[in-house]
């Protein structure tokens, strides 16, 4: 039996969606991100036992926004895959845990992204959930340069001194407004 190359970031196989989140067509990653086309990704808030929220810096090797600092974790939908199978997954992954909970689904919102001179405008359709994990995590180190448990006071604070992934930011300040 021979190993099959695992296949890379950029070559993940997407489903391309439209505006109303239907499948129109698939597409690598890398391709789906160079010409701006429409995929799903999911975001999930992971608490622990004391309602700290996961907050993670980037990798400076990811694909989009290296380097910046979140408050989910998540990734792409891969082609086929539902949001909520997506969300177990990335979760387990990035934290390196396994038997997570299933995750919470709490809304889906359409982000899109700044535009960029001489660049094509990201966007995708984003599922919102959220996980209490009580145990230790060890964070996949391609994916997660530091991470800690903030207070919700604490993060609050960090919003303006630390650069954000935008997509993050996004569905953290639409989550806030339906807690409220």
């Amino acid at each position: 039996m021979t190993d099959q190359p695992q296949p890379q970031p950029a070559d993940e196989v997407l489903d391309i969606v439209d505006e109303q989140d239907r499948v129109v067509a698939q597409a690598p990653r890398g391709e789906a991100y160079a010409r701006g086309l429409r995929h799903r990704c999911t975001f999930i808030r992971v608490r622990d036992a004391e309602g700290r929220v996961f907050v993670h810096r980037r990798t400076a090797q990811k694909l989009v926004f290296p380097s910046h600092y979140d408050m989910f974790v998540g990734g792409v939908v891969g082609a086929g895959e539902s949001y909520d199978a997506a969300a177990l997954r990335e979760a387990e992954e990035e934290l390196g845990v396994t038997g997570l909970p299933v995750p919470t689904p709490l809304f889906r919102f359409l982000y899109e992204g700044p535009e960029r001179p001489g660049e094509p405008r990201q966007t995708w359709w984003s599922a919102v959930y959220e996980v209490r994990w009580d145990g230790p995590v060890s964070p996949q180190e391609s994916e997660v340069a530091w991470w800690t448990f903030l207070p919700e006071r604490e993060l609050a604070a960090r919003l303006g001194e630390w650069p954000w992934v935008p997509d993050g930011l996004a569905a953290y300040q639409l989550l806030r407004a339906r807690e409220v």
